[in-house]
């Protein structure tokens, strides 16, 4: 498969100036304003007349006559708050009305709406508000003071002497004032500010406000939200896919006659694939469900010569062989190995983390629309540069003639940014076959449960195995961390960045940066070759597995010190504040140094403390459970808090966290996807396990207040919960846990 290519870097020094470019159309439509705004490294140095002529960007804002706002995202929304957020720091510089205030997707174009953080167009890595401080708020702030301007010039007034407020543009010595929706035109036509001031934090009116109601609220409560299985389009088509049971493994014969005789089936193609997307069988019908009956009539055949056939206690196996050798080198002080050897006390373990699916409530599914000379997509879009370019190098067709409308996503947890663009370019594919056989409309690719939860592309399975030292009073002294597990950063456009010298980057996130002071620390990796099942990053990637390996650990150090585990962490912490600021505030709010109320007539309590820095965030938790008396437990209360910089929407952070930690639990008790000769195991959420609603604690989320600039939350909440977790259920059992899912371990 051809790389995908990175844009060229940004120039140090260029002019970082915002560009407004009218789009003719819309000022003919709707006499209305239109800002692109842009960093000049984006455009080169191409100039403003220029690219006024025949270049009509998409705006990230634009205000109708109407006095409707509509703030285009280039992050995608799957339930994060991406668009709230967004439209927060246009509609806070702006000062408009935020009930007038809309968001819909920015259409695929890296050009204009790449991701900052990492040059490419897409939603990942948390950092969809990090990324769009600045860049959003010089947009609002651009856009109003072109409507003071051409305020000022219709009233004959100076600019200075206008205020706005709410969507409202005033000059009260005359008591002239008028709408967002009558200066549209007129603020079209002003020139952009060379330069624009952003307000002082304490003028803000919707940064940081509580209960300000989520911009995809209003569509998702009423029903018009628009998920791809809303899509409908003429003559369109629904394509269900059958995959093969083995990864790897090709369609070798076709039985398609039963398929053919469900009524509503059109039609039944093979299509392509290759080391990175299923080939394999669909079945296209007028509706959904008779795609269904129609895939489940088929009989196939598969060719497993080059398909992959070991199980998961085989994966470990090899992991343990590799896990007793030594590694690649990710981070090296002092020396660990004559530390542990001169050590008072040793505390020696060894981890299995199994893969796990992203199980999202919306399974993959994707519209492709072909005409022999373009391409059209309609889906839940996170991964736009990558998906565009690959779609068109399947085509043949120039990237341009690819386009991607964005759309409301039910979830993802990373799924849908997959680098390989694996389902997308099945949907094409599909939709290409199709054509070959002279169906020619619209296809709709849908994958049902089944689909998504064996259709690959996990988090990978890991193998840990560390030693730690302490002398003889306690204090840490050494420690000894290897790792072994799949590098999903192999053959994608992040590979020369984040894989160097046999080191994955996101393998040994968490680990090779341990906030804590030790004098002598070894992280080693090693990354399995040969292992063929397809994996990507999975919500809070490689933090997923070591912060918990981590923090269990420093847990039992502690306790093995005879310390108090969360008193043991401040004194390994000590230079770093942040860390700190959410410890000591978890541990504030959970009551960490009262008794734990007791349980019932043979229950234990207990309770778990863990810490964890992931995406430039910090978040703590602290985590109460009760032991049954036949060793089932529950887990009755967790508490959080997140310093994640200035908190733009505190009631989209604290839904993250919850989210995240119930997402969290989900893994750590009860979710693994294990293979069976090379078969996947599992097939929905009755063998797929998440947590059920009469799980789910009593949880709290409490924010650290800061002015530094704002990081992520989609991702943070999840790492710290496992490890406070098996730390509760320790200090209830006395029994430490090496294996996730934790599932009925305490029983065993």
């Amino acid at each position: 498969m051809a790389e995908l290519q990175l844009p060229n870097e940004t120039v140090a020094g260029e002019d970082s100036g915002i560009r407004n470019f009218s789009r003719r159309a819309f000022l003919r439509g709707t006499g209305g304003l239109a800002l692109g705004i842009y960093f000049a490294p984006l455009l080169g140095r191409r100039g403003l007349a220029e690219a006024a002529g025949d270049f009509e960007p998409n705006a990230f804002l634009r205000i109708g006559s109407d006095g409707a706002v509509t703030v285009i995202a280039k992050h995608v929304e799957m339930g994060q708050g991406s668009y709230t957020g967004l439209a927060t720091l246009i509609a806070e510089e702006l000062d408009a009305d935020w009930s007038r205030v809309r968001v819909e997707g920015a259409p695929a174009n890296t050009a204009l709406y790449k991701n900052l953080a990492f040059g490419l167009q897409g939603t990942g890595g948390s950092s969809a508000i990090a990324n769009s401080f600045e860049q959003m708020r010089k947009a609002g702030a651009s856009a109003r003071a072109m409507l003071v301007a051409a305020a000022a010039e219709q009233w004959q007034v100076p600019a200075e002497q206008i205020s706005v407020r709410q969507g409202v543009v005033e000059h009260t010595a005359s008591g002239r004032r008028a709408g967002f929706g009558e200066l549209a035109e007129a603020a079209a036509r002003q020139p952009l500010p060379a330069e624009v001031r952003l307000k002082d934090p304490k003028d803000f009116r919707l940064i940081g406000q509580q209960k300000l109601p989520r911009t995809d609220s209003p569509d998702k409560t009423d029903g018009s939200a628009r998920f791809t299985q809303d899509i409908r389009l003429p003559d369109m088509l629904v394509a269900v896919p059958v995959h093969p049971p083995r990864f790897g493994a090709t369609p070798a014969k076709v039985e398609a006659s039963k398929a053919r005789a469900v009524p509503g089936v059109v039609a039944v193609v093979e299509y392509p694939g290759d080391q990175r997307r299923f080939a394999g069988v669909a079945v296209l019908a007028t509706n959904t469900w008779a795609a269904i009956r129609g895939r489940d009539a088929l009989q196939v055949e598969w060719d497993e010569s080059k398909a992959f056939r070991l199980g998961s206690a085989e994966i470990l196996a090899r992991y343990r062989e590799l896990a007793g050798q030594p590694g690649a080198v990710a981070r090296n002080e002092g020396d660990a190995g004559s530390a542990l050897e001169q050590a008072a006390r040793r505390i020696d373990a060894e981890f299995e983390f199994p893969y796990l699916a992203h199980a999202a409530m919306e399974p993959l599914n994707c519209v492709v629309k072909l005409d022999g000379r373009r391409c059209e997509i309609w889906n839940g879009e996170q991964w736009q540069s990558g998906d565009q370019q690959l779609v068109a190098q399947l085509l043949g067709i120039p990237v341009e003639k690819v386009s991607i409308t964005q759309l409301y996503a039910g979830g993802s947890f990373g799924r849908r940014a997959n680098p390989h663009s694996d389902y997308v370019l099945e949907a094409v594919s599909i939709a290409r076959a199709a054509r070959e056989q002279g169906v020619k409309g619209p296809v709709k690719m849908v994958w049902t449960r089944d689909n998504d939860t064996r259709g690959g592309y996990y988090r990978p399975l890991f193998l840990h195995r560390a030693s730690l030292g302490l002398d003889g009073e306690g204090r840490l002294m050494a420690w000894q961390h290897r790792l072994v597990g799949q590098s999903f950063m192999q053959g994608t456009p992040f590979e020369s960045v984040m894989l160097k010298d046999g080191i994955d980057k996101v393998a040994v996130e968490g680990i090779d940066n341990l906030a804590y002071a030790v004098p002598n620390l070894h992280v080693e990796l090693h990354l399995a070759q040969g292992i063929g099942v397809p994996t990507q990053w999975w919500r809070s990637v490689g933090h997923t597995h070591t912060a918990y390996a981590t923090e269990t650990l420093i847990d039992e150090a502690a306790v093995a010190a005879g310390k108090d585990p969360y008193q043991y962490r401040r004194a390994l912490l000590d230079r770093h504040p942040r860390h700190l600021g959410v410890l000591d505030l978890v541990a504030e709010k959970a009551g960490w140094t009262a008794a734990l109320p007791p349980g019932a007539q043979g229950e234990r309590r207990g309770r778990g403390i863990a810490v964890h820095e992931s995406f430039g965030s910090f978040v703590a938790q602290v985590v109460e459970v009760t032991l049954k008396a036949d060793h089932s437990y529950r887990v009755d209360r967790v508490v959080c808090a997140v310093d994640c910089g200035l908190a733009i929407n505190p009631d989209v952070i604290r839904a993250q966290m919850e989210g995240g930690i119930g997402f969290a639990l989900s893994a750590a008790m009860h979710s693994a996807i294990t293979l069976k000769e090379g078969v996947v195991e599992q097939s929905n959420f009755h063998d797929f396990q998440v947590i059920r609603l009469n799980e789910m604690p009593q949880v709290e989320v409490h924010i650290v207040p800061s002015a530094q600039a704002p990081s992520g939350v989609g991702e943070p909440g999840v790492p710290p919960l496992a490890p406070a977790l098996a730390n509760a259920l320790f200090a209830a059992s006395g029994k430490r846990i090496r294996r996730l899912p934790i599932g009925n371990q305490l029983q065993a």
